[in-house]
């Protein structure tokens, strides 16, 4: 079974430069969980490691998408697999890093995942059945062809009851089906660190670093983006700095006003992000203030992965 160490945690919480540090230390290569920085040209957003970062080590599943593209999980799930076999065939550890939760989960779980695609068309039908017809009665059309689905979701979980009937009208094959594909152990020998400190410095380090974002041209980035093609709309444009800036150059709300929407949506978003994680199995979490920093962090998971490997 092959060998990877997973870093997670909030935003701004400085998972990037522990596993930068710990990479350099065990001859690692760092395997990027960021569903916003897989898109090219999202880079202030998205806080990407620096040219000069990816020259010490290297990075994976950074800058490989285009910003118009509607990148998966089960996309993220199939590269991110590749991409630890290659760092392994190269006789190096795999570091799985990143702040989204579906994304890890994807790969330390193995979920089966349909081979269908979006389909608009479809999707607008079904949410029209829904608006002339209520909820329950596309829930009803479900609990028919998926009963095991239709069990799991509440009507008014429009998105996922739309999502399921989808792919059972492109496949013909329920999406309970999915779970039982799912590899019931464990798809790697992994070892997951969670990194957290207290949330008032958390915080403080968010909105420090959407200052930073600012200054260093976010909203001149979002609309060379958007001049460039990539559409208001696309899912890329959605995630958290890019959306709300959007709503500033269409004359929404004020630049000020868009500041204050990043730094408080990011802190909401670091918030949750602390939610799911604390709820997974098999984590060592590390305070990174009680602990003495980025180095001694870093340190402690060498020790630990210099122990475990005895």
């Amino acid at each position: 079974m092959e060998k990877l160490l997973v870093i997670v945690g909030p935003t701004a919480v400085g998972k990037s430069d522990v596993a930068l540090c710990v990479s350099q230390k065990q001859n690692g290569e760092i395997i990027s969980a960021d569903s916003v920085q897989v898109y090219r040209g999202l880079d202030i957003g998205a806080a990407k490691p620096s040219a000069r970062e990816r020259k010490l080590v290297p990075h994976h599943l950074i800058d490989f998408v285009n910003p118009n593209e509607n990148y998966t999980v089960a996309g993220f799930q199939r590269d991110a697999k590749e991409a630890i076999s290659g760092v392994h065939a190269r006789g190096r550890l795999p570091v799985l890093v990143g702040g989204t939760g579906l994304y890890v989960r994807a790969v330390l779980q193995g979920f089966a995942f349909s081979e269908s695609g979006i389909d608009e068309e479809l999707r607008n039908r079904l949410r029209s059945e829904a608006e002339l017809y209520g909820p329950e009665f596309l829930h009803s059309k479900l609990a028919d062809v998926d009963p095991a689905a239709a069990e799991k979701l509440h009507p008014n979980d429009l998105r996922r009851v739309i999502r399921a009937l989808e792919v059972y009208e492109q496949t013909h094959q329920p999406i309970s089906r999915q779970v039982e594909a799912t590899p019931q152990t464990p798809v790697y020998d992994a070892v997951l660190f969670g990194l957290t400190m207290p949330r008032d410095m958390l915080y403080a380090r968010i909105e420090q670093r959407v200052d930073s974002m600012m200054a260093a041209g976010l909203v001149e980035e979002v609309d060379k983006l958007l001049h460039s093609g990539v559409s208001p709309q696309a899912k890329s444009m959605q995630s958290l700095g890019y959306k709300q800036i959007v709503k500033y150059l269409k004359g929404e709300v004020s630049r000020e006003a868009a500041v204050e929407l990043i730094k408080r949506d990011t802190r909401r978003f670091a918030k949750r992000q602390l939610t799911w994680f604390r709820r997974e199995h098999d984590i060592q979490w590390f305070d990174i203030l009680e602990t003495g920093g980025i180095e001694a962090v870093a340190e402690n998971i060498s020790i630990f992965l210099a122990g475990n490997c005895q």
